[in-house]
């Protein structure tokens, strides 16, 4: 159903991501762009960076699009009272997950 289809999208798309981030990690600490030595190659390190990073964009895009899914199909699913549930838990949640921002925006940073 519902679950087990957004399950498995956002488990290929944390996938995905994890080894996009990993490969732009590598090219972002590689020597040469670090040391642009040679300018060519600097520009080419640059040039696939800035594609992973284009391609790590089309992620959110596809993860905000598997949110707006998902939320649809919830609409169709749900009776009024357990979307109105769904939707007061998911207020909490972001909610929640505001203030603990706010915490780790305002914690006391090393010198």
């Amino acid at each position: 159903g519902l679950q087990q289809s957004a399950q498995g999208t956002e488990e290929a798309l944390s996938q995905g991501l994890e080894a996009l981030n990993q490969s732009l990690s590598d090219v972002i600490i590689s020597d040469s762009l670090s040391c642009p030595s040679n300018m060519a190659n600097y520009m080419g390190q640059m040039a696939l960076a800035m594609n992973k990073l284009s391609t790590m964009e089309n992620f959110v895009r596809q993860a905000d699009n598997l949110r707006q899914q998902t939320l649809h199909r919830l609409h169709q699913i749900l009776t009024t009272r357990q979307a109105a549930r769904c939707f007061l838990g998911m207020a909490e949640y972001f909610h929640r997950l505001r203030a603990l921002s706010s915490l780790w925006l305002s914690r006391p940073r090393p010198e």
